[in-house]
């Protein structure tokens, strides 16, 4: 099983990132930290003649680990009651992705890639942050990607989130599963 992880804090060791490592211990794993990434914001030509034009940026970077991956986690810190403006522009791009002529592939494989998202917030994340979780569950029913899961963490300092018992509790958990995936009894 390839897992690949899209980071989406502006922060290095973020919380979210934290988060996502607790999850992803012990697992083969790929991460892609968008901070890391130049990824121009999506130009909407999808009602133009000519369609989509070629973008020379990082973007082919997150295409080619989506159709390698089975399971997709975005991690984000929760920015004004929504995922990261960086996540966000990868997200937009989708539009773009889904119609590359040089990855016809794509719209199909997303249907069989499972998404889970990490939140991390410093603000009422449980109550807050389910906005953002809702907007996740819309894209990926557009994509019809399967949403296995999710975890809200709450820490705001950086390297809180080793407070979150719930957090940490939830991502043991997931830890669990997906090692019971890939290693069955």
């Amino acid at each position: 099983m390839n897992i690949t992880a899209f980071i989406g804090s502006s922060r290095a060791d973020s919380n979210s990132e934290q988060l996502a490592n607790y999850v992803l211990e012990g697992l083969h794993h790929k991460k892609i930290d968008l901070k890391n990434l130049t990824i121009e914001p999506i130009h909407d030509l999808r009602h133009d003649d000519n369609g989509f034009q070629f973008v020379d940026d990082d973007y082919d970077q997150i295409i080619h680990a989506l159709l390698t991956s089975d399971v997709v986690i975005f991690a984000t810190p929760i920015y004004w009651y929504s995922m990261s403006g960086i996540m966000k522009n990868m997200v937009d791009r989708l539009s773009h992705a889904i119609r590359d002529e040089r990855f016809p592939q794509l719209k199909e494989k997303l249907q069989t890639t499972e998404a889970i998202v990490l939140a991390v917030g410093g603000d009422a994340p449980y109550i807050k942050g389910l906005p953002m979780i809702q907007q996740f569950q819309y894209i990926f029913d557009f994509l019809k990607m399967p949403f296995s899961s999710y975890i809200i963490g709450e820490a705001n300092k950086p390297g809180e989130i080793r407070h979150d018992e719930q957090a940490l509790t939830q991502a043991s958990i997931l830890n669990k599963q997906l090692k019971a995936r890939i290693y069955p009894i």
